[in-house]
């Protein structure tokens, strides 16, 4: 809850960052887990 509050004290360009960084890391990890398991079923 405290990083979220320190995140709203953001300016916008450091906001739309933060937001890509977070978006990568969860395309990576939906792309990790979605590629494991396709490899299982091989």
């Amino acid at each position: 809850m405290e990083q979220f509050k320190l995140m709203q004290q953001l300016d916008d360009e450091d906001k739309q960052t933060v937001m890509k960084i977070i978006n990568t890391r969860l395309t990576k990890s939906k792309f990790k887990d979605f590629f494991n398991k396709n490899i299982a079923a091989l």
